[in-house]
């Protein structure tokens, strides 16, 4: 007997970072996230972007909100590094 669901197994992922939900960050959300991820500190990513430390605060809250509202909580720098990698967004010798 056949069945009518078709075996996952079958279909290949040729795009696995297709599996994770977009978070839809704005083209500046990206940007601070990419530097925070690659600075020490939340100092370095404001003098580098010209940004007050308290926007860099409110684009990092942003960007943790959006993370979680696609059921993708990033809580820590850890955890927003690792969202950073399953995007695409920076490579490990990037870091």
């Amino acid at each position: 007997m056949t069945s009518i669901v078709p075996d996952p197994r079958s279909h290949p992922i040729s795009n696995p970072i297709a599996l994770w939900r977009d978070p839809h960050l704005s083209a500046r959300e990206l940007e601070v996230l990419v530097a925070w991820v690659k600075c020490d500190s939340k100092t370095q990513v404001g003098m580098q972007l010209y940004l007050s430390i308290g926007t860099v605060n409110t684009h990092i809250t942003r960007i943790r909100a959006k993370y979680a509202a696609v059921d993708r909580a990033a809580n820590t720098k850890a955890a927003l590094v690792a969202r950073a990698l399953q995007d695409g967004l920076i490579t490990l010798d990037e870091l």
